[in-house]
């Protein structure tokens, strides 16, 4: 990737200050630069401008409307819609590519009568949000996908609207040169201090690493795993850790018929189409500690062990495959309820969370993006309310309401 940015600050002031320039970020910095009802300077510090250890990076790059909170599918449904008009959104002089969602569907499958309830509820909620699941009877699985070991399934969930893989690299490609084309200044550098007022009531300014302090008016905390390091330079507590997540692509001896929908199995194992006659797996440890940041180890016992069996048991064309390549990424991980954390601090008014994202934030990053940068306009959101994610929850201890997590 280009590392459109600069090694100092052009000024020593700034309106808006966004620590992290990956997805989250940058989508905050270009709703802010395209919006004629702000006026103000926006400053995203970034302190690895490759990116190469981002989650933006790391990401398995889908989206989905199967979620069991309608909020949530309203977020999936508009960034469906902004990723398929790219050109529409960043203008004709962006240069911004046509994009299509590679629609091969997100299939939940149960095995048990309890998690069949779970599909049907969230059903209903995903319908009622206009969105085109359909549940399907074992029987109805196997006609469809033949590939799969029905045996042991009551129901599955799928959609192939608006649902599978999209391009989101050259989305936050997008962002970030659209944003910078608006005016928004990119810096390669590290927050270390935050400093308050008196009162504890705004942060006044950010300390980098270089030795440079900059006043800021708001702020933003974009810093993926990092969000709560960023938090705690403002006195501020949020339940962020990053959490290791394994990635496998693999070819099949005897490749699948048709598309395989990204299948979420009971065991918790995901694996989707990747190319024409590859296949991407991802999974991660029963235990799931909290890992260092720097921590991307791969684990080939987990592989070995536990997640080819699983694989081969579902679907019995994988007994005989081939890994062509693996990696290991982080989550940032909400240890309260896996949902993000948006708004801002109740205390501290001017100290806003894109935080906790926990796997969604590629996907929710228009929606996202979108409203952070209402509210830092117009000091509310305008398009979707997005307080339900608000940090208040977070200190009442109240987990927004969120089944479908992989």
């Amino acid at each position: 990737m280009t590392a459109l940015r600069s090694d100092t600050p052009a000024k020593s002031s700034y309106d808006v200050i966004i620590i992290g320039g990956a997805m989250l970020g940058s989508a905050t910095a270009w709703f802010l630069a395209q919006n004629a009802d702000f006026n103000g300077s926006v400053l995203v510090i970034e302190r690895d401008p490759s990116y190469a250890l981002a989650a933006t990076s790391h990401t398995n790059s889908c989206i989905r409307q199967q979620f069991s909170n309608p909020l949530n599918v309203q977020i999936s449904q508009f960034g469906a819609e902004f990723v398929q008009n790219l050109p529409r959104y960043m203008g004709a002089a962006s240069g911004a590519p046509s994009l299509k969602i590679q629609n091969f569907g997100y299939m939940y499958l149960a095995d048990s009568p309890a998690f069949a309830e779970v599909l049907r509820a969230s059903h209903a909620v995903q319908a009622a949000a206009g969105s085109a699941t359909r549940l399907l009877t074992a029987d109805q699985i196997k006609a469809e996908y033949p590939f799969y070991n029905t045996d042991d399934l009551i129901l599955g969930s799928i959609n192939t609207v608006n649902e599978g893989y999209f391009d989101g690299i050259t989305v936050f490609d997008q962002f970030r040169r659209g944003a910078r084309a608006g005016g928004v200044e990119y810096l390669a550098n590290e927050v270390v201090a935050l400093t308050k007022n008196a009162a504890g009531t705004r942060v006044e300014s950010v300390t980098l690493r270089s030795g440079e302090v900059i006043a800021c008016g708001q702020i933003v905390n974009a810093s993926g795993t990092r969000g709560a390091v960023t938090a705690a330079m403002a006195g501020i507590s949020i339940p962020i850790a990053p959490r290791k997540r394994f990635t496998w692509v693999f070819s099949a001896e005897t490749p699948l018929d048709r598309p395989l929908p990204l299948t979420i199995d009971p065991s918790g194992l995901h694996v989707r189409q990747d190319g024409a006659t590859t296949y991407m797996a991802g999974g991660h440890t029963e235990a799931d500690p909290t890992v260092e940041f720097d921590d991307f180890e791969m684990d080939h016992a987990l592989w070995q062990d536990h997640i080819w069996p699983l694989l081969a048991t579902r679907i019995p064309a994988f007994e005989a495959i081939k890994v062509q390549r693996e990696w290991a990424g982080h989550y940032d991980f909400n240890t309260l309820d896996q949902n993000a954390i948006t708004g801002p601090h109740s205390e501290v008014a001017n100290f806003f969370f894109l935080n906790g994202f926990s796997g969604h934030g590629l996907q929710q990053s228009p929606a996202m993006g979108r409203g952070t940068a209402e509210y830092l306009t117009y000091g509310g959101y305008r398009s979707l309310d997005l307080s339900p994610f608000g940090f208040d929850r977070i200190t009442q201890n109240r987990p927004f309401f969120e089944t479908a997590i992989i």
